[in-house]
């Protein structure tokens, strides 16, 4: 009897900053590397090639403590725009052997396996097809592991079961056995929280999750989500609901020169301008802004959050801001500014505002964002961020992939990116 069918095919990037470093720059191949947002030792590793991590450092590792660790560490300034252009050419390597169903993040994506693809034999070797199509067309030191299983979700999982530049297959036939040797926070959705909340109702491992009725994961999750979570566990391939955005933000920790009262309050004004920008692309009104200051010492920090109204429009943010900004603590050094807007509504479930002020906040918005899609961005900005333009320069989340166009260069706009927001 023929197995059941391997629907899903995951890629995920290994160490993706790290290894596309290694890619462009030679000297760097075989060695230890870690990648930093600013050349600091106050600052953390946001990724560490495979020859660091044989060292014990890893994404969040700070850079004293990596320089410790390692002595001959080569720690590099963080290159967002050579990471977009790579995951292009990552992205158009897997299309040309199976086309990309969706872009999880700049380093991952899905593929879906249809037809006489969704065989054992055949997905394996479509997957090591992926594997040499990456090497060939991105780069020979770009690695990557890719899971194929039933579902999505089980795909994700085997493509974290080797690394790196693993190839590994998880068939219905192999469940629920094949994930007991993990741990419950290897399986995604499974956070800090969760895991804390299966540890108080008994369950210590995937075993355990995997014998619970689904009764008892309704109870434990409080939703129908704790079902779906153990319907994918057995290997079905349920539909997936898209998910809503919950917040939008950006955070910058800041060069030495700009830790000042005066430094700290231009880049918080770059920060809101960038993140009411990504609002409205995404085409969403906030209700609640906070902003965040970490500070230089024993690890202070000060935070303070308003209502803005369902609001995306940048005036009414640097307004809101201001207000907030009279309250911050007067003493100690600034190193990270954050800004974070949630409780977010697509703009389509807001009526238009009553008041013409308001409206006409929404018209500089848009004109202002016509400006720099066209021209670049800041090409046109609020003065109080003047100063401020080279600093808080582009940064990747990996759940996000910004638009280069969008995030500083000048020309065309860009309308080929594959990343989702």
């Amino acid at each position: 009897m023929e197995d059941s069918p391997l629907r899903w095919l995951f890629v995920d990037m290994n160490s993706y900053f790290a290894s596309v470093e290694q890619q462009l720059r030679s000297e760097l191949r075989g060695r230890p590397t870690v990648v930093v947002p600013v050349m600091a030792d106050s600052t953390c590793c946001i990724a560490a090639s495979y020859e660091a991590k044989k060292y014990g450092i890893s994404t969040g590792t700070g850079v004293a403590a990596a320089r410790k660790l390692c002595k001959g560490l080569h720690i590099v300034e963080s290159r967002p725009e050579k990471y977009i252009e790579m995951h292009r050419s990552i992205v158009s390597a897997v299309n040309s052997v199976l086309p990309v169903d969706t872009v999880h993040s700049i380093d991952e994506m899905s593929c879906r396996l249809t037809g006489r693809q969704t065989v054992r034999e055949t997905a394996v070797e479509i997957g090591s097809a992926v594997k040499k199509a990456i090497r060939e067309q991105a780069g020979e030191y770009l690695r990557c592991s890719v899971g194929i299983a039933p579902n999505r979700f089980l795909a994700k999982v085997a493509s974290d079961m080797q690394k790196p530049d693993g190839l590994t297959v998880i068939s219905r036939e192999d469940l629920p056995q094949r994930l007991y040797a993990l741990s419950l926070t290897d399986l995604p959705g499974i956070g800090r929280s969760m895991h804390s909340r299966l540890k108080s109702r008994g369950v210590h491992t995937v075993e355990g999750l995997c014998a619970l009725s689904e009764e008892r994961v309704f109870g434990i999750w409080g939703s129908v989500a704790g079902k779906r979570f153990l319907q994918v566990l057995r290997g079905e391939d349920i539909i997936e609901s898209a998910s809503a955005r919950k917040s939008v933000g950006h955070s910058h920790v800041l060069p030495p020169e700009w830790r000042t009262d005066e430094g700290v309050r231009a880049v918080f004004v770059k920060l809101i301008h960038k993140a009411a920008f990504r609002l409205r692309r995404l085409g969403y009104l906030s209700d609640k802004m906070a902003i965040a200051i970490d500070y230089l010492g024993d690890g202070e920090s000060w935070a303070k959050g308003v209502n803005i109204g369902r609001r995306n429009d940048t005036q009414t943010m640097i307004d809101a801001f201001s207000r907030m900004w009279e309250e911050r603590p007067s003493a100690g050094r600034p190193l990270r500014a954050s800004v974070n807007f949630t409780d977010l509504v697509p703009s389509g479930e807001s009526a238009m505002s009553l008041f013409e002020g308001e409206r006409k906040l929404d018209r500089v918005a848009g004109a202002l964002d016509e400006i720099n899609e066209r021209y670049g961005t800041n090409s046109i900005y609020f003065g109080g961020m003047h100063g401020a333009l080279e600093s808080a320069p582009m940064r990747i989340g990996f759940t996000s992939i910004p638009d280069v166009v969008a995030e500083g260069s000048k020309g065309k706009r860009n309308t080929g990116g594959h990343g989702r927001d």
